[in-house]
């Protein structure tokens, strides 16, 4: 239902796309996809190319997506981020997926920035713990220009037309990782995503603007 609802999208928006594969995923070996969030098409993008079975993790606010908001309630996720523990029983959920072979996705970001854009702002913990405490890959992912074909523009809604881009790079392996861990896996997948979010957009400062983590309370 989630590739059929993406593939209504990009149809009705005539926007073609590409993916990028650094590697070959396996069906029934689970991974956290972690990808840079800029656009409201960040979810359709990855319902289209995301394959096999997979879980995404996300804020509540998602539930008001028509159409993807009934299915979000139904399978997915919700985090209240502001709630402690809201974040302790989304991680439980994530590994219980993880548990019957199922991947993970949840933007590092959090949200999408409000404004930078195609800058990165501060990576969240959330998927790097899941990633670590459950000892699978976790993979990031650069997704170049929806900034550009949907800008958040409040109530204004407006396409610009250009392909949709997703890279998805090498997986990191977390064996061996404890949650002391955490913030170096941090730092290098914001490496990996920024330099190649700089690639493509090339008006992109050479040092980041934001730090490239923050500490949890």
């Amino acid at each position: 239902m989630n590739k059929i609802w993406a593939y209504i999208v990009f149809t009705l928006t005539i926007t073609p796309w590409k993916i990028i594969w650094h590697f070959k995923p396996k069906k029934g070996e689970p991974v956290v996809y972690a990808p840079n969030h800029s656009s409201y098409l960040d979810i359709p993008s990855l319902c289209l190319t995301v394959p096999y079975y997979f879980i995404f993790v996300g804020k509540s606010s998602l539930e008001k997506i028509p159409l993807f908001g009934y299915m979000f309630r139904k399978l997915y996720i919700s985090v209240n981020r502001k709630s402690r523990s809201s974040k302790y029983m989304t991680i439980k959920e994530a590994s219980r997926h993880i548990a019957q072979k199922r991947s993970i996705v949840i933007f590092p970001e959090g949200t999408i920035p409000t404004d930078k854009n195609p800058e990165l702002i501060k990576f969240k913990d959330g998927p790097f713990r899941i990633a670590i405490e459950n000892q699978v890959p976790l993979v990031p992912v650069t997704i170049p220009f929806n900034w550009y074909i949907l800008p958040d523009k409040g109530k204004k809604i407006g396409i610009n037309q250009h392909t949709m881009k997703m890279i998805f790079h090498a997986p990191i392996p977390t064996q061996g990782m404890t949650l002391e861990d955490v913030d170096m896996l941090k730092e290098k997948t914001y490496r990996i995503i920024r330099n190649e979010l700089k690639k493509y957009n090339p008006q992109l400062p050479e040092k980041p603007l934001f730090c490239t983590f923050e500490k949890s309370n």
